[in-house]
């Protein structure tokens, strides 16, 4: 296949090897790796994989690198994270209409099913969310340091076949530990975001509104109770039984700390006691 790969990765011994095994079709493949402590690298290298290394600063930059500063053999690239796995039927919807696509078409995006307990935990992760993954080298620009936004000077195509996430993969503790860098990175955004963008909430791109959406209910009071019964009992993920009672806890948990954080910044500001 005429497909360029790229895996971003940082101590992804657990996850790597399955995510390499799932884009073995492509010829070139890509690790941007943050200067791991395991046995990343070395995994990459014996799978026939490039290794190109850059100490990370944040989500969006290091994406922007990757695309930037890394030759790619063909025009088209798969960006991916190392707990992502690529479907045979997802390749082959790839091969399709990559054969077909329009000059003027530049990114795909992609939904995600995510796992947890051997579970798709598809009601209470609040699917579909759409992700750019697939792009045409040197026409894609990554913005927003966390939960990053992809922009393109071309057209955008979506793709009906998902991605295979596992979030969980690393345990449990390590999702408190990331998700407690995320809710920093979030709270950051969320002292400095704008105004509330309305004519956005009815636009039909699905990234678009829920960007919209988003800042809407980052306004709203009591936002973690919120998120917790908006995914249980409106998206129904009381459906996904234990799994979808524990995801949706940890979603609340995490809008709450990012309230919290949020919260301290600008007491700091202000020089006010946290």
């Amino acid at each position: 296949m005429n497909l360029s790969v790229l895996i971003l990765t940082l101590d992804e011994e657990i996850n790597l090897p399955g995510c390499l095994d799932s884009v073995a079709c492509s010829d070139d493949v890509v690790v941007f790796d943050s200067f791991s402590n395991d046995r990343t690298v070395e995994i990459a290298l014996a799978r026939g994989a490039r290794v190109v290394q850059r100490l990370f600063d944040n989500y969006a930059a290091q994406r922007n690198a990757a695309l930037n500063e890394v030759s790619y053999r063909h025009p088209w690239l798969l960006m991916l994270d190392a707990d992502e796995r690529v479907t045979p039927e997802l390749l082959r919807e790839i091969e399709a209409v990559l054969a077909g696509a329009d000059d003027d078409i530049n990114l795909f995006r992609v939904r995600r099913q995510d796992f947890f307990l051997g579970r798709w935990y598809k009601r209470s992760s609040g699917y579909p969310t759409w992700f750019g993954r697939l792009m045409r080298v040197g026409h894609v620009a990554v913005t927003r340091e966390i939960n990053e936004e992809y922009h393109t000077d071309g057209k955008v195509g979506f793709l009906q076949q998902h991605l295979v996430h596992y979030p969980f993969n690393k345990g449990i503790a390590y999702w408190y530990e990331r998700h407690n860098r995320y809710s920093s990175m979030e709270a950051g955004v969320l002292v400095r975001q704008g105004a509330l963008r309305w004519h956005d909430l009815p636009a039909r791109d699905p990234v678009t509104r829920r960007k919209a959406l988003k800042q809407l209910a980052y306004r709203l009071p009591g936002r973690p109770l919120l998120v917790f019964l908006y995914l249980y009992f409106v998206r129904f993920g009381f459906i996904d039984g234990r799994v979808g009672i524990a995801y949706c806890t940890l979603r609340a948990f995490y809008e709450l700390m990012i309230d919290l954080k949020a919260l301290e910044i600008r007491r700091r500001e202000q020089g006010l006691p946290v």
